[in-house]
């Protein structure tokens, strides 16, 4: 099954992939998993490290001359190939860990097609670059519409916090534009991401260094641009150019409205 997909578009390689991990993902859950220490707090779990073989597997079935990089794996392939899938099996090992049903499997090839599956909905977010959709079994894929009806923007509050203290996610939440037109919501995984795109979330901020290129965030950035969302860092700049942290908002305005507030002190 997984060599058919060999001559296959690297939007259904991504989407694949991502499926395969989400199916370790869901098979795992709940089981009493040793942790394997990181440091700082962070670990993964035998789904993590289960899940980035199955997408791994996927990946060199379809593309064996693309190189790899895994959140657990690290580095893998050829070192000089021109094309780099960049995979984060399971988003939100914190969550899973305590029996959270909120992670995410991130697949990307690095400026080009991605997917994010929802493990438990059973949802995959997808684009081949350009367009985005939402794929569900047993319905026609649907195009992502991001809308910022919902108020609903989601902070992600865990450190690091590499632009503090001129920036504070946490301080965010307390300033009075935010707290007159938005209501916050910190589900601790980057699916939410892709909810921004989907139209169930109106925005997401977050602080952090190259993020761009990340493993946990390079999915959901290409699935929210190809939405037509507007991305870019705390400071106002764009994706790969350098920018602190990140911002995606369902529409301009309210792009602008999180800006004015990110960029002003005044308030504290």
């Amino acid at each position: 099954m997984i060599k058919s997909y060999a001559r296959s578009s690297d939007a259904a390689v991504a989407t694949a992939g991502a499926r395969a991990g989400a199916d370790v993902v869901r098979t795992l859950y709940g089981r009493q998993l040793d942790r394997i220490d990181k440091g700082a707090g962070d670990f993964a779990t035998a789904a993590d490290v289960e899940a980035e073989k199955a997408i791994l597997g996927v990946i060199r079935a379809a593309r064996p001359g693309d190189a790899v990089l895994g959140e657990e794996g690290g580095q893998q392939g050829a070192a000089g190939s021109g094309r780099q899938w960049l995979v984060d099996p399971l988003c939100g090992t914190l969550n899973y860990a305590v029996g959270t049903m909120l992670v995410a499997v991130n697949v990307a090839l690095r400026d080009g097609a991605a997917a994010v599956a929802d493990p438990f909905s059973g949802e995959v977010f997808l684009t081949d670059g350009e367009n985005a959709w939402l794929r569900q079994d047993g319905a026609d894929d649907a195009p992502l519409t991001p809308s910022s009806a919902s108020r609903l923007v989601d902070v992600n509050l865990d450190p690091p916090f590499p632009s503090a203290p001129e920036f504070r996610a946490v301080d965010l939440l307390a300033h009075p534009g935010f707290v007159e037109g938005f209501r916050p919501r910190v589900v601790s995984t980057t699916l939410a991401l892709a909810w921004v795109a989907a139209g169930r979330r109106a925005a997401y901020v977050t602080d952090g260094e190259e993020l761009f290129g990340s493993v946990h965030f390079a999915a959901g950035i290409a699935v929210c641009r190809a939405a037509g969302c507007v991305v870019t860092g705390i400071d106002g700049v764009p994706m790969g150019e350098g920018a602190r942290g990140l911002v995606v908002a369902a529409d301009e305005e309210t792009h602008e409205r999180l800006m004015s507030m990110t960029h002003s002190r005044r308030w504290r």
